[in-house]
């Protein structure tokens, strides 16, 4: 009787222990895979909706710095009235009132370069933040493989669980069919419920763990998890650390944009020592008057055409601070730059180094597996004649439980480091992955202010159209 249910123990045993070697097998491709989770963040993501519009706010800046070497012109209309009154003449006093109204006319014909040099440093902002946009949209993607990978993680940690939990519930039963029959004592059977109570808290963290993970990864796709189709195709891997760091250096958005910025607070820099030289202005005005006295009622037409030269003199040294001042800014975004290059380099590294460790430890869990494989087996087959004991077993299991669930964990860790990888390389993008995806173009909406059209014009109904289909109008 002992020897028969020993021998149904093990073969319970290892059954169920079939079903955790089981439990990396491929899952059937049938809902979502990272492609979708990528295009959904793309899609929905309100941080990238966010740095368009800010973008498009950089744009109409370079329209307004266009728009101060126009002519400006504005109907005006005035009344007034005034009193005086004399008491060394014999009229006493002198009153009336006036209406006019016509056209002023401004224009800046020259100003030492000032605004010209206010207009290339609004460019090159642009050209900052466009590229401050693709770093947003790496951020967003990278979040996107992140939620990915870590609810197929924490879908394999549950399911190793359940698997371990089966065991032990096996084990479990046959313990206490085993002290019936006298073959163990109360202290194997209480072992076995105290695993069962542990496997089972376990599980119940990694479903807690897998519901937070959904919730994550409906924030950042923009909706619930499907059933996913397992670990992602990993990126090409650069072929040195030195050829990524060239390709972060040559791509990198960050470091992009922090060039233009310099080149912004230069031009910004040579605006404000313009300032200092003399500007030129044509001025004009006609207008019709309407003339209301005590006695007398007159009407009249009115033209006058000025040409005005300005050299500022002495301004308190507002306009000298105003030169140091922007002198200033340009090295300290030279100084962000240093930091910048440096930053994006160090990134690439870390990268780098973490997929090149993540490989390995893949590597190790994988021989780990197999190693602990074996062992079970072995042991399993040792128990069945009596040279080993039941907590040997479980000791077996609990080890390649132990190395499946690092596998999963250094898969996990290999996927995120590849593409954090392309993300310090400042290849995260949804025209480099080549989604499936209207790109954002950045350059529809700036051709269309960037000669600061006005609004009768053709243009300027052409960004009316645009401007509805964002919803603004």
């Amino acid at each position: 009787m002992r020897k028969r249910v020993t021998k149904n123990f093990f073969r319970s045993f290892a059954a169920v222990s079939g079903l955790a070697l089981m439990v990396m097998t491929p899952k059937a491709a049938i809902a979502d895979n990272l492609t979708d989770a990528l295009v959904g963040a793309y899609r929905t993501s309100g941080l990238l909706e966010q740095n368009r519009a800010l973008l498009r706010i950089q744009d109409e800046n370079l329209a307004t710095a266009v728009s101060q070497l126009r002519p400006v012109i504005d109907w005006v209309t005035r009344a007034s009235y005034s009193y005086a009154r004399n008491t060394t003449t014999p009229i006493g006093r002198n009153e009336g009132g006036s209406l006019s109204t016509g056209l002023e006319f401004s224009w800046l014909l020259f100003d030492n370069g000032a605004s010209q040099n206010r207009q290339l440093s609004a460019q090159e902002a642009v050209l900052a933040t466009r590229q401050s946009l693709l770093d947003v949209e790496q951020r967003v993607l990278f979040d996107a493989v992140s939620v990915y990978i870590n609810v197929l993680l924490q879908e394999e940690t549950v399911s190793l669980r359940q698997n371990n939990l089966r065991l032990l519930q096996e084990e479990l039963k046959a313990a206490q069919d085993r002290f019936e029959v006298g073959e163990v004592t109360r202290t194997d059977v209480a072992l076995a419920e105290s695993r069962v109570a542990a496997a089972q808290a376990s599980l119940t963290e990694s479903r807690g763990d897998l519901l937070a993970g959904e919730a994550r990864y409906a924030e950042v796709v923009g909706n619930a998890p499907g059933k996913l189709t397992g670990q992602p195709n990993l990126p090409q891997r650069a072929p040195s650390l030195q050829s990524a760091e060239n390709i972060a250096v040559r791509n990198h958005p960050n470091l992009l944009s922090q060039q233009h910025s310099v080149r912004s607070a230069e031009y910004s820099a040579n605006a404000a020592a313009r300032n200092l030289g003399p500007n030129v202005r044509l001025g004009g005005a006609l207008s019709f008057r309407d003339e209301i006295g005590g006695s007398r009622f007159a009407d009249g037409e009115d033209a006058s055409v000025s040409l005005t030269l300005t050299q500022p003199v002495f301004a308190g040294g507002a306009l000298s601070s105003a030169r140091r001042s922007a002198l200033a800014s340009v090295d300290a975004e030279k100084g962000v730059l240093i930091s910048v290059q440096r930053a994006v380099v160090q990134d690439v590294a870390a990268a780098y180094v973490a997929l090149e460790t993540a490989r390995a430890s893949l590597v190790s869990s994988n021989e780990r597996v197999r190693a602990a494989g074996v062992a079970f087996d072995g042991i399993r087959e040792e128990a069945t004649l009596g040279a080993r004991t039941t907590l040997d077993v479980l000791q077996s299991e609990q080890e390649l439980l132990d190395a499946q669930t690092s596998r999963v964990q250094a898969r996990a860790n290999q996927a995120v480091a590849a593409f954090q990888l392309l993300q310090s390389q400042g290849l995260l993008t949804a025209a480099h992955l080549s989604l499936p995806v209207e790109v954002y173009d950045p350059t529809v909406y700036y051709n269309l202010v960037k000669s600061a059209p006005y609004a009768v014009s053709t243009q300027g109904s052409d960004l009316d159209r645009v401007m509805k289909a964002l919803g603004k109008q």
